[in-house]
């Protein structure tokens, strides 16, 4: 039996716990090719979520923190691809093009019939990697972990940094991707206490 006390702590767990459900669902729909009015949608949802967490007085109980836990790192490893693949395409005005890969495909000199060369394949699946490791680090309360992570990444990308639309594309992605999962995050974590 549900008491009155527990009413706030019920509704507020609830309510995050659909917002991010909701918020999950449209970034899924159009993942690969993210259209501006879902991602648009489910930003609003996480802010609305954010400023419900930090004006009530009041946290979710356990079995709704735990699930707000679990969907709010879903949110932050899945939703982070169409944020940074929008933010993307809107900084290099759509002239960038992905490979097959999931790299992107260098501009060759005009005279050549090359195929242009693609550099940082396995963006996608490194991205879902580094926005889970960094909301888990953000929800157990070690936000230090996302220096770790952003290191490795850059070690491991160093090689391929060498033209400017890898470099760009690089910085871009990374802060969209990491800024993405870190909101998500930062609010779970303040909904736990």
């Amino acid at each position: 039996m549900i008491t009155f006390g527990a009413l706030p702590e019920l509704i507020l767990g609830s309510a995050l716990l659909a917002a991010y459900a909701v918020a999950l669902i449209l970034v899924l729909a159009r993942r690969r090719h993210p259209a501006a009015a879902p991602l648009l949608a489910a930003s609003i949802l996480i802010a609305l979520a954010l400023l419900a967490v930090v004006i009530s007085p009041v946290l979710p109980s356990f079995p709704f923190a735990a699930a707000l836990a679990v969907v709010g790192t879903a949110l932050a490893a899945l939703g982070g691809d169409p944020a940074a693949r929008s933010v993307l395409t809107f900084a290099s005005r759509g002239l960038v093009r992905e490979g097959p890969n999931g790299g992107i495909l260098l501009r060759t000199p005009a005279m050549t019939t090359a195929p242009a060369p693609e550099v940082m394949r396995g963006g996608v699946t490194i991205g879902y990697l580094e926005r889970a490791a960094a909301a888990l680090a953000i929800i157990v309360g070690y936000p230090e972990a996302i220096a770790v992570v952003v290191a490795i990444k850059g070690i491991a990308r160093f090689t391929e940094l060498g033209s400017p639309e890898a470099r760009e594309r690089f910085i871009i992605g990374t802060l969209a991707s990491l800024g993405w999962a870190c909101v998500v995050a930062a609010t779970v974590r303040l909904a736990l206490g």
